[in-house]
């Protein structure tokens, strides 16, 4: 690119939109790819056929006992997948299907990968881009996500780097010219990006590409980006060059889209369990949606870092405020805050450990921080996949996590209003009221919620003993009557009156309220005024928001007034029964959810914390989150085995040939002096 086109290009003033490239000058005609005589040979189909000293389903291999702590190499290319992971990520075994989709893409097949945040997707890409030749490039929806996955794999030896609109014209042109020397194993490009950088790529050579977030091509999905549907191309223009598409949220038929429309047909679909079974499921019914959240915060899970999603800007202002007047450290993050403000709060939430985001669905994407303890949502998702996928992030790291959701019946007025008034045509209004319904099944369940939830993604399961419905089972009842009493109150204000009003309201009616609109429109003459005082107006408000969910009554208006629907008739005639739950009250008080890496003597907490204090130390330092350097696990795993010697502490879990190099002797001399 020349200097007159870098200073042509502006970055838009806003991160959460898509970024434009420049054009980008083919290189000279006379450029010559650089031969690299130490490349290892491709391992080809040999990776499947020849077991663990070439393929990656070797599983297992012995780790590498150093006299000392050896020097970083030049590059982190390995012979085999095991090397890779042994010697650069410093683990013993993969988990599940890794070896499997690292063979395959080794081998030069495509690959679609749908497997739980946490459960080592990137892996699957990021050996493969060691053991063939080239560079593997990533495509990436969000500059988060790049800066972070570079920082830790430089922190692994592993020469990775990014093109994006945060860089100087120097920086991209160093990282352009380092790809074209063969001088990169990893680059991650952001797909916007894709149509000016081809001809930069065909210069290159390509070891793989992997589409991450794969699930962004479907159109129906909720986080649908335009620009992923160009992506086809990959294999259009380099048929030769494996591809592996990535995602952690995609039910059968999002699959299926991704399978068309990035002309995938012929790969192998790898579909790992959704399940976190570290994450505690809990809906409740929203109650001053605040003070239960802190509640949680203090009683489960004091001082730790958490994610809070609410619909609104304004909402996370207010919240974040709160919080912080009740002690709590946290930081606002939406799309209408200053870029430079949300990149600030953002490096605190992912360098620093006790801080609590508030943020709107505009956070979290890529964001790759292990020890997240709780997310909560004070407002209901818009649908099944944006819930798991959000409470995917609480963690990442394996340890006991809690995704809390406060329900009412204004979020299922609000949602469905959203949907007749929102822009779109019939079918994409259709789609979305199928997405909010099985959301709302979802927190009207009075069976395991985590069955439901996998269900959902086609996955069958058993009742987990680890969700809210589970722990304390509701009570399911007979709620005919009352539904009946409701539909006729509805009824015959529109027959006799010619009126529609909203849920307050007509609770107001059944319960014989004498307020002063009652009093106004005569509505105490009706003849089903009072017929619902059996029964409190806050019970009244949850059947409400049930027939709602079970689509016997629908919001219409632009006042959000209560109607009947097709399905009511039948429940006014008698012929259907209408079954609902009884609001459950939480139990008095919660046990603290401690994570298990931290189950350690007295003697093992000191060394832990002392560990915890270096590393963010050495964290700050190097201005890179604290996890990048060890994960909490690896320090926990340190403390328990106290290694006197860099032999002993290279066969910790966790700590792999650059790390021992960068770290070892600082690590050897905290033990020492704890």
């Amino acid at each position: 690119m020349t200097d007159a086109q870098h200073d042509q290009w502006a970055p838009p003033g806003d991160d959460d939109a898509p970024e434009p490239w420049g054009e980008y000058d083919a290189p000279d005609d006379g450029w010559v790819p650089p031969i690299d005589d130490d490349a290892p040979v491709l391992a080809g189909v040999g990776a499947r056929t020849t077991g663990g000293e070439v393929g990656a389903r070797g599983r297992t291999a012995v780790r590498p006992q150093p006299a000392r702590a050896p020097g970083i190499a030049a590059s982190a290319k390995a012979a085999t997948p095991l090397e890779a992971l042994t010697r650069v990520w410093g683990y013993d075994a993969f988990r599940d299907q890794q070896a499997a989709i690292i063979d395959d893409v080794v081998a030069g097949r495509d690959a679609v990968v749908l497997m739980p945040t946490g459960g080592g997707k990137s892996l699957c890409y990021q050996i493969p881009s060691l053991v063939r030749e080239g560079t593997g490039v990533v495509i990436s929806p969000l500059i988060a996500l790049m800066h972070d996955q570079v920082d830790a794999l430089e922190q692994l030896g592993v020469r990775a780097a990014y093109l994006n609109s945060t860089q100087s014209i120097d920086e991209r042109r160093e990282v352009e010219q380092r790809l074209l020397a063969g001088e990169l194993d990893m680059l991650y490009l952001a797909p916007e990006r894709l149509p000016v950088a081809q001809s930069l790529l065909d210069a290159a050579p390509i070891a793989l590409f992997a589409i991450d977030e794969a699930h962004c091509v479907s159109q129906w999905g909720h986080d649908f980006r335009p620009d992923y549907l160009q992506l086809s191309v990959l294999g259009e223009r380099w048929p030769q060059v494996p591809r592996i598409a990535l995602t952690a949220t995609a039910t059968v038929e999002t699959r299926a889209e991704i399978v068309e429309r990035l002309g995938l047909r012929d790969a192998h679909v790898y579909v790992s369990s959704f399940d976190r079974p570290n994450i505690q499921y809990r809906i409740a019914p929203k109650q001053d949606a605040k003070a239960q959240l802190l509640r949680i915060m203090r009683d489960e899970h004091p001082g730790a870092t958490g994610i809070v999603y609410c619909l609104s800007r304004k909402s996370v202002e207010s919240t974040a405020e709160w919080l912080r007047a009740q002690g709590i450290d946290a930081l606002p993050y939406h799309a209408g805050l200053d870029a430079a403000v949300r990149g600030a709060n953002q490096q605190r939430f992912l360098r620093e450990d006790g801080v609590v985001m508030v943020a709107t669905i505009a956070f979290g994407m890529g964001i790759d921080k292990p020890d997240v303890r709780f997310v909560a949502h004070l407002d209901l998702p818009k649908s099944i996949e944006g819930y798991y996928q959000e409470t995917g992030r609480a963690g990442r790291d394996g340890e006991a996590s809690t995704a809390w959701l406060a329900y009412g019946l204004q979020d299922v007025v609000q949602q469905r209003r959203m949907i007749a008034d929102g822009v779109g045509d019939a079918q994409r209004k259709r789609n979305q009221t199928m997405h909010l319904d099985a959301m709302l099944a979802l927190c009207e369940t009075v069976e395991c919620r985590r069955v439901q939830l996998l269900a959902y993604f086609g996955q069958p399961s058993e009742p987990c003993g680890n969700c809210d419905t589970c722990l304390t089972p509701p009570d399911s009842y007979d709620g005919t009557v009352p539904a009946q009493k409701l539909l006729s109150t509805i009824v015959r204000l529109q027959r006799e009156r010619r009126q529609a009003y909203g849920a307050g309201h007509l609770v107001d009616i059944l319960v014989g309220g004498d307020t002063e609109r009652i009093r106004r429109f005569g509505h105490d003459q009706l003849a089903t005024y009072g017929i619902g005082a059996d029964l409190p107006a806050t019970q009244w408000r949850g059947i409400v928001r049930q027939l709602l969910a079970q689509g016997l009554l629908q919001v219409q208006g632009e006042y959000g007034v209560l109607a009947m629907t097709d399905a009511s008739a039948a429940v006014l005639a008698g012929e259907r029964e209408v079954r609902l739950r009884h609001e459950t009250k939480a139990p008095a008080k919660a046990a603290k959810r401690s994570a298990s890496t931290l189950q350690l003597d007295d003697a093992q907490q000191v060394l832990f914390q002392a560990l915890r204090s270096w590393r963010a130390a050495t964290a700050k330092e190097q201005s890179v989150p604290a996890y990048v350097v060890f994960n909490d696990k690896t320090l926990a795993a340190i403390a328990e085995r106290r290694p006197a010697t860099l032999v002993e502490l290279s066969t910790v879990s966790g700590v792999g040939e650059s790390k021992l190099e960068r770290y070892g002797d600082a690590v050897l001399e905290v033990l020492s002096e704890a």
